[in-house]
């Protein structure tokens, strides 16, 4: 007999991010948990992930006060409804909230709300579901392959690639044949891509010639660039790319904790000169292939061709801390929370 809690705890938005989120901003709070009506679920979250989106889609998003944005694998532990079963896995857009009521035929669309089935894993561990075998993943598998097309033997470079997403971008270039070349934020970070994951070249990108590191790894020019963190470093590399170089965009997180907007050198040359492909994009795009990327992923890490490294942090009330860490590149691969 499962006991049904009758309150839960999330984090609200307490106040707008100024800057790098503090832990002020978020504030911990419990609510009653309403009882269900026909047709709906109660699921508990198991998982709760932290990424780099947070930080301006709640500004985007969220009104203070709000449950603040983010993603979970929860499982259900009370039902009315025939279709989700005790113990169905799902992950979801319900925030940072250990309980939420959900009723399916109702499903909301975008970053608050949404959810989606947990796919069939195996004995993999169900946090994969909101990196590798999620969201990051169908990021980096999408991203990289429709937007960059690579080709065998294409140079292709990857920022924040010790990250969730670009340590996956950087993987599944080698799978496709591709020379690549990684920028991470510690030198542990750049010994884990090249050792471990089979990066040809990585740099540290706080203590690195960034010039000289890419005339060094890629003399005859850059084909793919994978940018998650625009800036400064992104414009060298796009004026080290080939002629009709591509180049996908998935984030800015160099921007992202800045009160007022970078400036940057003029990039228009380079994109004439070079006549260069560069294309942003969201991942939610490719919704309805949605399962294709997340049974791809889930594939190679079975056959060992993908590696996956998480940063676990411990407790639910945890999670302002993580976000911080997060954001300021503390983390290896995806960073998780344990509930």
């Amino acid at each position: 007999m499962i006991d049904i809690p009758t309150k839960g705890k999330k984090f609200i938005l307490a106040h707008h991010f100024d800057g790098l989120p503090k832990l002020e901003n978020l504030k911990l709070v419990d609510f009653d948990i309403p009882e269900l009506q026909t047709g709906e679920i109660l699921v508990e979250a198991l998982f709760f992930s932290v990424d780099p989106y947070m930080r301006p889609y709640s500004a985007r998003l969220l009104q203070e006060g709000s449950t603040m944005i983010g993603s979970q694998v929860a499982k259900v532990i009370a039902t009315k409804n025939g279709e989700y079963p005790l113990g169905t896995r799902l992950v979801g857009y319900w925030g940072w909230s250990t309980h939420t009521v959900v009723n399916p035929s109702n499903v909301a669309t975008g970053m608050i709300g949404s959810f989606t089935h947990f796919p069939d894993i195996g004995s993999l561990s169900p946090s994969l579901g909101l990196g590798a075998i999620g969201m990051p993943g169908n990021t980096a598998y999408f991203g990289l392959l429709e937007i960059c097309q690579p080709k065998e033997g294409d140079v292709v470079v990857v920022t924040g690639a010790a990250g969730a997403v670009g340590s996956l971008v950087g993987q599944i270039a080698k799978i496709k044949g591709c020379y690549v070349i990684g920028f991470a934020g510690s030198d542990d970070k750049v010994k884990w891509l090249v050792d471990e994951l089979g990066f040809d070249k990585a740099y540290n990108y706080k203590t690195a010639d960034w010039d000289k590191s890419l005339k060094e790894a890629a003399p005859k020019g850059v084909d793919c660039y994978f940018d998650n963190v625009g800036g400064l470093l992104s414009t060298t590399i796009r004026n080290h790319m080939k002629d009709f170089g591509r180049i996908s965009v998935c984030g800015s997180i160099s921007a992202y904790n800045d009160k007022t907007p970078s400036m940057a050198p003029v990039c228009e040359p380079a994109f004439v000169f070079k006549q260069l492909k560069m294309e942003g994009f969201l991942v939610g795009r490719w919704m309805s292939r949605w399962m294709e990327g997340l049974s791809q992923m889930t594939k190679w890490i079975q056959e060992g061709k993908i590696k996956v490294r998480e940063t676990y942090t411990d407790g639910f009330e945890n999670m302002p801390q993580a976000f911080i860490d997060m954001l300021n590149g503390v983390n290896t691969g995806k960073a998780i929370i344990k509930a």
